[in-house]
């Protein structure tokens, strides 16, 4: 084959507006649009209802048309973790933007004087070193970001755990040029994923005492402490009500996905699956065994495979490079070779990283394809 032939050969689009589901190709990552508005339109809702800011978390889908829906519904703005993260989200128009991780490193702090050039700007600190530098980066090109102290409400990770450092970092804020002492980060990923409600509801009652704690150390000493940001989908329901939270940073919401899926829900917040990998059966070896074209390339395994949506009797058992397994339980209809299939992933945000696009739809048809813009950007 001359090389002219294969230069004039170009992959098409997994779909086209206006196509059914059944005729796009796969696997392709796709979003139900009424459910997705149903979701976003729930949560806005519990943040107005209490008082609170939404501030949606861009790590889980990378996708600036989904925040730019989520910011037109009354979002305040919304988080990135990575700085680079940021930027396909500033050049599609978003001009509130906080950073809920540490910047550390020279390439990060140029970058990040840059986006505060073109939006507002909010880190995360636990460290004087490092505010040191963010001050110097920041001051030196001439630019301001603000800077909330994160503390460890009990996840373990980042964040500054005694009163001393607390109160150290924000007088360092408020005092150096090229930073501004915005408040405090309270975030507790691990409880996102207890699966009792009650569970969560008392890990969330310990995690905003602390941070009301400290807060109220803050003021005591003199400095305002406006913002308390936190809360991520599995807490909302229970950080939205407790007094202490000004700002939510909840992201899974707007999909679901199995993990979350598995959690005891109950109360006064219900979330539907909007996200959905589409895959194509590609082998029927056995009565009971059916062959998909979506593997690991596809969705994460991490937190389990995916789940088949929607077809009663059929269980995705095993997940490979290209493939996945589907086990046909007894009495259950057997998928036909070529069928298309719905598969719920179990964890959206690296689901999400694989995908260049989202296929978007709505009863059954293709409307759009939204680009994937900050997948990869992960520096």
């Amino acid at each position: 084959m001359s090389q002219e032939v294969i230069r004039g050969i170009a992959l098409p689009p997994a779909a086209q507006p206006g196509d059914p589901l059944a005729r796009v190709d796969t696997p392709s990552l796709a979003l139900d649009l009424a459910a997705f508005e149903a979701n976003l339109r729930a949560m806005q809702a519990w943040a107005d209802r209490h008082g609170v800011a939404l501030r949606p978390h861009a790590k889980a889908h990378k996708c600036p048309q989904v925040a730019l829906r989520q910011l037109a519904l009354g979002a305040r703005g919304i988080c990135c973790q990575k700085v680079s993260e940021a930027l396909p989200f500033v050049a599609a128009g978003v001009r509130d933007i906080h950073i809920s991780n540490e910047v550390v490193g020279p390439a990060k702090l140029a970058l990040l004087a840059q986006l505060a050039r073109a939006a507002r700007i909010s880190v995360c600190v636990d460290n004087a070193a490092n505010l040191a530098q963010i001050s110097r980066a920041m001051a030196g090109a001439g630019v301001e970001v603000d800077v909330l102290v994160e503390i460890d409400v009990g996840q373990g990770r980042c964040g500054a755990s005694d009163e001393a450092t607390v109160l150290a970092l924000a007088q360092q804020a408020r005092d150096l040029p090229g930073v501004n002492f915005a408040g405090l980060q309270a975030y507790h990923g691990s409880v996102q994923h207890a699966r009792g409600r009650e569970e969560r509801a008392r890990i969330c009652r310990d995690a905003a005492r602390i941070a009301a704690s400290y807060a109220q150390l803050l003021r005591e000493s003199g400095i305002a402490c406006d913002t308390i940001t936190g809360g991520g989908t599995g807490s909302v329901e229970f950080d939205a009500a407790s007094g202490v939270y000004t700002e939510l940073q909840a992201g899974s919401y707007a999909f679901m996905d199995g993990d979350y899926g598995a959690n005891e829900w109950g109360g006064p917040l219900t979330f539907q699956n909007s996200l959905f990998l589409l895959s194509t059966v590609m082998s029927t070896p056995a009565p009971d065994r059916a062959v998909l074209d979506a593997g690991l390339k596809s969705a994460s395994a991490e937190c389990g495979p995916p789940a088949v949506h929607g077809e009663p009797g059929l269980t995705c058992t095993a997940i490979n490079d290209e493939h996945s397994v589907v086990r046909v339980e007894p009495g259950a209809s057997a998928p036909e070779l070529g069928a298309v299939l719905r598969l719920v992933p179990a964890h959206v945000d690296p689901t999400f990283n694989l995908h260049d696009g989202l296929v978007v739809f709505r009863d059954g048809v293709v409307e759009d394809i939204w680009e994937i813009s900050a997948r990869g950007y992960s520096r």
